[in-house]
């Protein structure tokens, strides 16, 4: 299950999903508008630059948790078909936030500034919360699935004894009718492949499922709530199945360089740094999964799959299910070395801010903090055989 890419699913080209596409408005046309090659989106690169792969979450407070913005819904939706007004457009800015490592080089962080530009039916709500989210890459999902619940929560530490108080976010398994482990998503917020490829085919593309029926229509967009629709739900049972068997066997990229001097060293880094406590290097997936070959796998992805409360320098101040304005589910970093190689770039984090892997790291605040200061006390080589060894997955 490791060692290869499998080329963008056929029927989920552009020309496919927009056969699909019936929602009036949306963000992107197909999945790999988004994830080019399977892989990992990123904000754009300027203020022209069309969007492909950042979106925007929206939200008011509410008695219970987060709202859909009345106006807005649940997503800033900047593209729409012929004669129905989108809702408007990401408006991003960045300020450089200066560093000094303790060895007297020095270091910049790029600070993102999100604000909703062009909007069609007037303010959004004064209280209303942004969420910026870049589109993931979708390798090894299925693996992630098939890792046993207890060897996740075995993980968890509720009572921060040590700093890290990585927790689960349980959330709400429409298929199953109760609440289950979430794995998937940035904050976690997905049980299921199956379940995070509905809610991607509706929030992003417009697509109707049987998991996810209701067009996402506010009153007030009215042209929205005219258009004719593509019928109820417009991708049957059937193909949202191959959708989910196709995303849970895309396999993982093998690691290089493993017995390189360097790599080897910043392998020992990584563990010394404490960057393993919540990148947790090894699982083994159960035996229960529907797809026998990801059965009893031993597998890599350096995730332990919590959330974790990363300080707040990278807070979007929106809860999510159980995860907070400030936590963020432990990312995968297998494959992480071949970003570049896949999608052309290096932008990395939640929202592509981070221009390499040692942005990244320097972001990281919170429960990851001392991680961080571990990070930076160490010399030149040693940060970068660290990086190497990142490199290498």
């Amino acid at each position: 299950m490791k060692g290869f890419w499998i080329p963008a699913f056929a029927g989920m080209t552009e020309r496919g999903a927009a056969a699909l596409a019936y929602r009036p408005t949306h963000n992107a046309l197909s999945c790999s508008s988004c994830h080019s090659h399977d892989g990992r989106g990123k904000p754009p690169d300027h203020p022209g630059d069309p969007e492909r792969g950042l979106l925007l979450r929206l939200s008011i407070p509410g008695a219970d948790g987060p709202m859909d913005e009345p106006t807005y819904g649940g997503q800033l939706q900047d593209r729409s078909i012929l004669n129905v007004p989108a809702e408007g457009r990401i408006a991003l800015s960045y300020r450089e936030a200066p560093g000094r490592y303790p060895d007297g080089v020095e270091f910049s962080l790029r600070q993102p500034t999100y604000s909703l530009g062009d909007l069609a039916f007037g303010p959004a709500r004064p209280d209303v919360r942004i969420s910026p989210r870049v589109a993931p890459a979708t390798i090894g999902l299925g693996l992630l699935e098939a890792v046993p619940e207890s060897r996740v929560l075995s993980l968890a530490d509720p009572d921060d004894d040590d700093g890290r108080s990585g927790r689960p976010n349980f959330v709400w398994d429409i298929r199953s009718g109760q609440t289950a482990l979430g794995r998937f998503g940035w904050k976690a917020s997905q049980p299921t492949v199956e379940q995070q490829a509905a809610s991607a085919f509706l929030g992003d593309i417009g697509i109707t499922s049987s998991l996810f029926p209701n067009e996402n229509c506010p009153s007030s967009q009215q042209e929205c709530r005219r258009a004719a629709s593509g019928g109820s739900p417009e991708i049957p049972d059937s193909r949202l199945e191959k959708v989910t068997v196709y995303i849970q066997t895309l396999a993982v990229p093998a690691m290089r360089d493993a017995g390189d001097e360097e790599v080897k060293r910043g392998a020992r880094l990584f563990v010394q740094s404490q960057c393993s406590a919540c990148h947790t290097p090894r699982h083994v997936t159960g035996d229960d999964h529907p797809i026998e070959p990801l059965r009893n796998q031993v597998i890599f992805p350096y995730t332990d799959l919590l959330l974790h409360d990363m300080g707040p320098g990278l807070a979007d101040h929106r809860p999510d299910g159980q995860a907070s304005g400030s936590e963020w589910r432990t990312p995968p970093l297998w494959g992480i070395g071949l970003v570049e190689t896949v999608n052309g770039h290096t932008m990395f984090l939640h929202d592509g801010r981070a221009r390499s892997i040692e942005e990244a790291i320097l972001w990281h605040g919170g429960e990851a903090a001392e991680s961080r200061r571990r990070f930076t006390s160490l010399t030149a080589g040693e940060r970068q055989a660290l990086i190497r060894f990142l490199e290498s997955l």
